[in-house]
């Protein structure tokens, strides 16, 4: 909707404004990257430089933290300043943030705020692919689409609402303070079309090639299809990369032809430099929020471990980890959110399953510890599921918790493996806990006679070893190595 669509709408709602209010709801501005007018009066330049200060902590927080090993995060903050200054605002204040998460992810934050993860970094098969990526967040914040997406929320929510900011409304101010969530959330197509070409405009003027926005899409495609296998489903051609980056042939199409009136004589890729950075950086699980491997969960610093039944998916996640089943099975564990005196069965009585009917309430020990478990019932999305609870006192002031959700026409056959999770939880002794070592990327140099299964077969990896082999390193399913080659690996390492 255009701007002067919006200011007769406005009008059309009988209210009575002043002069400077209505022009306050109607703001628009001709924005620098685009050319185009658009709706961003709702938050200021200096409200997004505010958001974005006052989410940045909780970003890190949610997200593990800066990833600093080996200066990859100045590695990424130099690759990012360098496009920044390719943009229609170079003078602007960007900080540049790899995060310590295993996730493929990244995205922007209102004020410059853009980041990255490790997850992510591993994927990408060069500089220049990982310089799209970001090319395409500064996309983002310079073409202010957090303002936009912003503006037209609460002129969609009613004028009143919007009134309510106005005259500064706490109960409206209370409902507006929709915290780092709303700006992580999914752009209009629009938007995603519009960032892809600004990242591409600026990818190229930094001398990378853009083509290289084109190609980690195609490696994004890999990646969700690997974790539809792994997750037992069926491979869809849909992107698990945050759900705010939705491809579409044509974002890809219209991408490359706006890299032609940009591309650098002798556009760079560096692939060697970035694998340089690839090697010994960590993989997958940081040992410090514990490691999910194959069927089994430990944890290092907490000094336990668990082991899911055949079937199921172990996903480690920052408060929760959760085993899925291909059958709509869902185990979800994690820590009791406050201390508790009493026995585990008083627990599961009186706290936990305080408002559910609970069925077999029984205790019992596990590996010495008291512990509780009892049954219920469910229903979710028109569903009808069987539900085991059961809580472990791991210490003082610690409860270990598992809640496991069963559809009930597979119930009978899932019970058993249920309950063996539950009673295969046990302490690690010190040496145990000392002896989880983090995966690692190894960059290794093909010799004659490697083959892609050779290779992958030395991964630590229970299952489609060369499928993982192939996604990390964006090989086609025919493609087959080259000698002298850099390739990516994993391995077990201190």
């Amino acid at each position: 909707m255009q701007c002067l669509a919006r200011r007769r709408f406005l009008g059309y709602t009988g209210a009575v404004l002043t002069a400077p209010t209505l022009s306050f709801l109607a703001g628009c501005s001709t924005n620098p990257a685009t050319g185009r007018s658009t709706f961003t009066g709702l938050m200021s330049r200096a409200d997004e430089a505010e958001i974005g200060a006052q989410e940045h902590p909780r970003i890190l927080d949610e997200f593990g933290g800066v990833y600093s090993e080996g200066g990859r995060d100045f590695y990424l903050a130099r690759i990012g300043g360098t496009l920044g200054r390719q943009t229609e605002t170079p003078d602007a204040t960007y900080t540049f943030t790899l995060l310590n998460s295993p996730i493929v992810n990244a995205f922007a934050l209102p004020g410059g705020y853009v980041y990255a993860t490790r997850g992510l970094m591993a994927l990408a098969g060069d500089e220049a692919e990982l310089a799209g990526v970001i090319g395409h967040e500064l996309g983002h914040v310079v073409a202010r689409h957090s303002a936009q997406r912003y503006s037209q929320a609460v002129l969609a929510g009613g004028l009143g609402a919007v009134l309510g900011i106005v005259v500064g409304s706490a109960e409206v101010s209370r409902a507006a303070d929709i915290g780092a969530g709303a700006y992580l959330a999914g752009f209009s197509r629009e938007n995603e079309l519009e960032a892809d070409m600004l990242g591409v405009r600026y990818l190229a003027k930094a001398g990378y090639d853009p083509n290289a926005m084109s190609s980690f899409l195609a490696r994004l495609g890999a990646h969700s299809a690997l974790e539809s296998k792994l997750l037992g489903q069926d491979g869809a051609d849909g992107f698990d990369f945050f759900a705010s980056h939705p491809r579409t042939q044509d974002r890809v199409s219209a991408a490359i032809v706006e890299a032609r009136a940009f591309t650098a004589a002798r556009p760079t890729r560096h692939r060697d430099v970035f694998l340089g950075q690839m090697d010994r950086m960590l993989y997958g699980d940081d040992p410090a929020e514990g490691v999910a491997r194959g069927l089994t969960f430990s944890h290092p610093a907490l000094r336990f471990r668990f082991t899911v039944p055949r079937g199921y998916r172990l996903i480690n996640g920052r408060d929760t980890v959760q085993a899925l089943h291909p059958d709509g099975a869902r185990l979800i564990f994690d820590l009791a959110p406050g201390p508790y005196d009493g026995s585990m069965v008083n627990y599961l009585r009186a706290v936990w399953g305080r408002d559910i009917p609970m069925t077999d309430l029984q205790g019992l020990t596990i590996d010495g510890l008291d512990a509780a478990t009892a049954g219920a019932s469910a229903t979710s999305g028109g569903r009808r599921f069987v539900v085991h609870l059961a809580a472990i006192r791991g210490a003082a002031d610690r409860i270990y918790r598992f809640l496991h959700l069963l559809p009930s026409d597979k119930a009978r056959a899932m019970q058993a493996g249920a309950r063996d999770t539950v009673t295969s939880f046990r302490r690690l002794s010190q040496a145990e806990a000392a002896a989880i070592r983090p995966l690692r990327l190894a960059v290794r140099t093909a010799v004659a006679g490697d083959t892609v299964d050779r290779l992958a077969a030395a991964m630590p990896f229970d299952d489609f070893t060369s499928d993982r082999f192939r996604t990390l390193n964006g090989l086609g399913a025919n493609q087959t190595l080259v000698a002298g080659q850099l390739y990516k690996t994993v391995v077990e390492a201190p």
